[in-house]
């Protein structure tokens, strides 16, 4: 049965919102927008989609390694493709102009954003907010309520976006080619892979909701969730 997340349903409506207004604001000024940018968007979107929607999201209440699947989905596969689907100029031509007038008004906001999208600070954000879900009072918490669950996810929407917004720049009409990303997407594949080995050499479940379905046992539930971040992470 697909659930229906209102939260996640206004999430999917706003993004392809968003980009449809963007490109038909852009093809009256005479601009047309790559259909391998927004193959990308829309790639990105559909993975939300199939994260909040889909199977997984029914089966993740069952076993760890289908909710690990929804937040990869989430966090780690849609990012990207939502930011080379917005790339400069659909960027800019996405908010309302009131919006971008009202940020424009606000220098320290401006600045707050630059700030927090320098690769040594991204990457940081992106990890503490990723360890601190995996915490068993975090994670648990998430189980429990469907708020804080719906926050989880949001929160991952977000850091995925953050974290590779300084390897793809967006902002930019083309992506600078620059050594140091390559550096900095290993560093953050190796650093996000801990919390799947750490599923993996545990010997006892590390969440108290999971206790194995459909033929595993809690613990098998939990080494396949690892070994499946493992395999993405490489």
């Amino acid at each position: 049965m697909i659930a229906l997340d209102p939260a996640g349903f206004v999430v999917i409506a706003l993004l392809v919102w968003l980009h449809v207004r963007a490109v038909r604001a852009l093809a009256r000024r005479g601009h047309r927008v790559p259909r391998a940018q927004i193959a990308a968007w829309y790639g990105g979107v559909a993975l939300i989609a199939i994260g909040l929607f889909g199977p997984l999201d029914d089966l993740g209440e069952e076993l760890l390694v289908a909710h690990m699947g929804q937040h990869l989905l989430i966090a780690d596969l849609a990012g990207p493709l939502l930011l080379i689907g917005a790339r400069s100029p659909v960027l800019f031509f996405m908010p309302p102009r009131a919006l971008l007038v009202a940020l424009a008004r606000q220098p320290r906001l401006r600045a707050l954003s630059r700030f927090v999208r320098r690769p040594l600070v991204a990457l940081p954000v992106y990890l503490f907010v990723l360890y601190l879900w995996h915490f068993p009072f975090a994670f648990d918490a998430a189980l429990d309520s469907p708020a804080v669950h719906t926050l989880q996810h949001q929160s991952f929407v977000a850091i995925g976006l953050l974290v590779w917004w300084p390897v793809l720049e967006p902002n930019r009409s083309r992506m600078p080619g620059e050594l140091w990303k390559a550096g900095y997407v290993l560093g953050t594949r190796l650093m996000t892979m801990f919390v799947g080995m750490a599923f993996l050499v545990q010997r006892s479940p590390a969440y108290d909701h999971y206790e194995g379905a459909h033929g595993l046992s809690a613990l098998s539930d939990q080494q396949l969730a690892g070994g499946l971040m493992m395999v993405v992470d490489l």
